[in-house]
């Protein structure tokens, strides 16, 4: 004889199994009209071409969504005070006769699953929380927000959806919280999508995934306007982005832009490293007057000379080169477009010269003489001299590599500072540099060069749809004369298959997008919170963070101490004050730790939401390697995925020491990281080696704070140089 429960979970299998027989139906008609899409082939105008990859894509883009929210589809349900039933997924079905079959977690009518309480419960008697695996229904828990309104109290089921989450273990990549939302994170998800939020919160607060469930809940509300521009996700590392990278498909997103601040400028790579010391030092504003000052100082005034234009003297007056800047400086373009106004300008005033020197010389003539002068290489070299035509790259790598143009634009850092930036011509990049080169970008604006060579792509490519279309007329006999080859070109104009939003912002330095979000934005310096900005002048930006982790001095320790600067009146601010993954007892110690290095930035005092038996033990020894080997075969075989958080500095030498591999991927048993790349990770269980190193190689205390609280189950702490202090009292 089948229980309560069991008649319950029956139920609910029957309506998840029509949801999904429903989800295979749409796959198979989304897959069949997309390849009738591409059977047909590359025939027909441009026109038809054109409109077949717009079909394609489209296709393609709903095969995606669909393919992508295959596990937990529907994971909720909501028994309304009119008797109806609502279920709440991952994205909204309807039937074939347009039935709606399931909800999608970012409509107005999904609030009440989130917000509902027994206090305020919004129309909603029940919320049912369904757990699935593959698609099982696995087990069901009750809230009962209307006692009066059900009829059987005593059939409720249910241990509780956020604590079951909370202790399944941990894969290597980041899940969604979509079934497990609580009030306090989804009234941040769904705040309004104007002006800039700061979410603060300590480890374990679910802040990362808010934001990111924020960014898919915008993508939802404001389809129309994101659609446009884009969302922005900026996060920490590519481990980082690598770890989250599949919560945006999971919740029906796909076309999200995300990166770290080393990839925001395209064609630029970063392949080095440098000190803390240096990168705060390229961190500071001042940079900003710095790159503007060595730009001007490629806008120059030379010495008057004589030019050679065939057999004829002309003269290079100063005067004539200060209007000239003068005149291309006040249109406000960048250095390389107001270039273009420069030369016309001085072109002119030495065409009117040689009409003086020649006698003759009609008005006219002028454009010619003005080709001639252009030609010229007296001419070519002074104009290029008095207004170099400049890179970004090449600009930065100047001030590095040659002293006296970063003492000419930079006196303020000091000479001791610009010592320590030198470095040899060729040198990588660091990802510091990186908003100095977008800064200087921002400045100076296309290459002439690289634009001409863009101009002459263009137009072969015009060209070729000229030919086209003249062979197309011929051979149809269609035109008469009336419509000519360049006019069906013109509008029949086809560049291949569209890129993708994502596509084009990638490749696009100067992309705005709808909105940003910025994970572990602590850490940011002035010059990469000013590259940022840059890409949303909107001001629609989340912002995530903890204060207490920062780990770079030129990050932030208050946020109104940065954001006043930028966007004063302008911000809120949330906090997220429960911790949902960390122990207790290593969260306890991680703060002790924390309070005892830096007294005078403690961190915010957090409520862990989980009481875990031995969560943490502490291991002294006198033979490292020993320990941790023995350490990691135990927790390996206690089960969950295990990362071992070394020094910074020896992360290659404990890597081979303890036949781990720094480049794992992060659904391997066993990973090795030092706390940079642990950043914004969780695990089941860490191994924390040398913890006091880690201090000593921080910028202030949040390295180790990072590291200690990135478990979920068990920390073990070995050390052979000693405790830090706070944690040595625990042991």
């Amino acid at each position: 004889m089948s229980s309560p429960t069991d008649a319950r979970l029956s139920a609910e299998q029957t309506y998840v199994s029509e949801v999904y027989r429903r989800l295979d139906e749409l796959r198979d008609q989304t897959r069949r009209r997309l390849d009738q899409v591409r059977r047909s082939g590359a025939n027909g105008t441009h026109q038809n071409r054109s409109e077949r990859d717009a079909f394609a894509t489209l296709y393609e883009d709903r095969l995606a969504l669909l393919e992508s929210v295959e596990e937990r589809l529907v994971f909720g349900r909501l028994d309304l005070l009119e008797g109806d039933l609502r279920y709440i997924g991952r994205v909204g079905l309807s039937d074939a006769d347009h039935h709606p079959l399931l909800t999608d977690w970012r409509a107005p009518a999904a609030r009440p699953f989130y917000q509902a309480t027994a206090a305020h419960p919004q129309g909603v008697t029940l919320r049912r929380h369904i757990q699935t695996r593959g698609r099982d229904v696995v087990g069901i828990e009750d809230d009962v927000l209307d006692l009066d309104a059900v009829d059987n109290p005593s059939d409720l089921a249910g241990e509780g959806a956020l604590l079951a989450a909370l202790a399944e273990h941990r894969t290597g990549r980041m899940g969604d919280i979509v079934a497990t939302i609580q009030a306090e994170q989804d009234a941040i998800i769904r705040s309004d999508v104007d002006g800039v939020l700061v979410v603060q919160g300590g480890p374990g607060t679910g802040k990362t995934a808010v934001a990111l469930h924020r960014a898919a809940y915008l993508l939802y509300a404001h389809r129309e306007r994101m659609e446009r521009s884009g969302v922005l996700v900026v996060g920490p590392s590519p481990v980082f982005l690598r770890y989250i990278e599949q919560v945006l498909p999971a919740l029906g997103e796909t076309g999200v832009v995300s990166m770290t601040i080393a990839d925001l400028v395209p064609g630029v790579s970063v392949t080095a490293t440098e000190s803390d010391e240096l990168a705060t030092i390229k961190g500071k504003p001042i940079w900003q007057r710095i790159i503007s000052r060595a730009v001007r100082a490629r806008q120059r005034v030379l010495p008057r000379q004589e030019l050679k234009v065939g057999s004829v003297s002309l003269t290079l007056r100063p005067e004539d080169v200060r209007t000239a800047h003068t005149r291309a400086r006040r249109t406000g373009q960048p250095h390389n477009q107001a270039r273009v106004t420069f030369v016309r300008v001085m072109l002119r005033f030495l065409a009117e010269q040689y009409a003086e020197a020649v006698d003759g010389v009609s008005e006219e003539e002028i454009p010619e003489i003005i080709d001639d002068i252009r030609s010229a290489r007296d001419v070519r070299v002074a104009l290029n001299l008095c207004w170099l035509p400049l890179t970004a790259t090449g600009l930065v790598a100047d001030l590095f590599a040659k002293p006296h143009r970063l003492a000419e634009a930079g006196r303020e850092l000091g000479e001791p500072a610009r010592a320590l930036l030198y470095r040899d011509p060729g040198a990588g990049w660091t990802e510091a540099d990186i908003p100095l080169i977008d800064e200087a970008a921002e400045l100076i604006g296309s290459d002439d060069a690289t634009a001409r060579a863009q101009a002459r792509a263009e137009e072969a490519r015009r060209m070729d749809d000229v030919e086209y279309a003249r062979q197309m007329l011929e051979n149809t006999g269609l035109g008469s004369g009336i419509v000519t080859a360049e006019m069906v070109a013109e509008r029949f104009a086809d560049r291949g298959p569209a890129m993708t939003l994502a596509e084009r912002a990638l490749a696009d330095r100067a992309w705005t997008y709808g909105h940003v979000v910025i994970d572990e934005a602590q850490e940011l310096s002035a010059m990469a919170w000013r590259a940022l900005l840059r890409r949303n002048p909107t001001r629609s930006m989340t912002i995530v963070g903890d204060v207490s982790q920062v780990s770079t001095s030129a990050g932030t320790r208050r946020w109104a101490e940065t954001l006043d600067k930028r966007i004063k009146g302008s911000w809120r601010l949330e906090t997220l004050t429960v911790n949902y993954r960390t122990p207790a007892t290593v969260m306890d110690a991680a703060w002790a730790v924390a309070v005892a290095a830096d007294p005078s930035h403690p961190p915010s005092e957090i409520t862990s939401a989980r009481d875990v038996p031995d969560a943490l033990e502490v291991v002294e020894t006198s033979d490292l390697g020993a320990a941790v080997h023995s350490a990691i075969e135990a927790e390996r075989n206690a089960g969950g995925n295990l990362a071992v958080i070394v020094p910074t500095s020896s992360l290659p030498a404990y890597a081979a020491e303890f036949g781990l591999d720094v480049s794992a991927d992060l659904t391997a048993p066993v990973v090795i990281l030092d706390p940079p790349r642990a950043k914004g990770l969780e695990f089941d269980r860490v191994i924390l080696v040398e913890p006091r190193r880690i201090q000593a190689e921080s910028a202030g205390a949040g390295d180790l704070y990072v590291a200690m609280t990135r478990c979920t189950q068990r920390l073990v702490v070995v050390a052979e140089s000693g405790l830090p202090e706070g944690l040595a009292s625990r042991h």
